[in-house]
């Protein structure tokens, strides 16, 4: 069974695959963070800013099998050519994610990401794994495509993962309230440790989901 916040197509907005088509998969559930507010405060992620707790939302609901599931997110692409792209996000997904679903996916023609905070092994079949670390939270994935860590956060400073196997390691400021400040100690962290992209939610910017 799994259990999906929402699915929807849209333009990745973050990271190395910034402004790719991609149908965007939103698992209910997190193992760092209840997704309820009276919790927050003592979450070992504090600063999630999104939504997947409470009633399915736009293609949203449960599955029973994953060819049910990729079924769903297969009839979400409308596009013609190119590579099928479903990035598999949370919550945490590899709560849900298994090797089934992954294989099902490729099946229908689609390569596979998933957005994870690193702290559950993944299963066979990723394409593009993307770690994004939390706090003081301990990870269990060292490796993959993609280590992006929003900034700052003081239990998670970036030197804490230079030594980790990911091809690609990219910076992503804090949203809210001190963002301004926060994007600029991001740039002068990337001009200072070239090791290390921007990443900007561009999503967020140009108003799509």
């Amino acid at each position: 069974m799994y259990t999906v916040k929402e699915t929807y197509l849209t333009l990745q907005g973050e990271g190395v695959h910034t402004g790719r088509a991609a149908v965007f998969c939103r698992f209910a559930g997190c193992n760092l963070w209840s997704g309820r507010e009276a919790d927050r405060a003592a979450a070992d992620c504090r600063f999630c800013d999104t939504e997947f707790v409470g009633a399915p939302g736009v293609g949203g609901g449960r599955f029973g099998a994953a060819a049910q599931l990729a079924d769903h997110i297969a009839l979400r692409w409308t596009g013609q050519g190119g590579e099928r792209l479903a990035v598999l996000t949370g919550g945490e997904p590899l709560l849900q994610v298994d090797a089934a679903l992954a294989a099902a996916l490729h099946d229908r023609g689609f390569a596979v990401a998933v957005e994870t905070n690193g702290t559950i092994a993944p299963p066979h079949g990723i394409d593009w794994l993307t770690v994004s670390p939390k706090g003081a939270a301990r990870l269990a994935v060292t490796a993959g495509d993609e280590l992006k860590l929003v900034f700052p956060q003081p239990d998670a400073p970036p030197d804490r993962f230079e030594a980790l196997a990911f091809s690609h390691f990219l910076i992503q400021p804090l949203d809210g309230p001190d963002r301004a400040a926060n994007t600029e100690r991001a740039v002068a962290w990337c001009l200072a440790h070239p090791r290390w992209r921007m990443s900007v939610q561009t999503h967020k910017l140009i108003g799509i989901p």
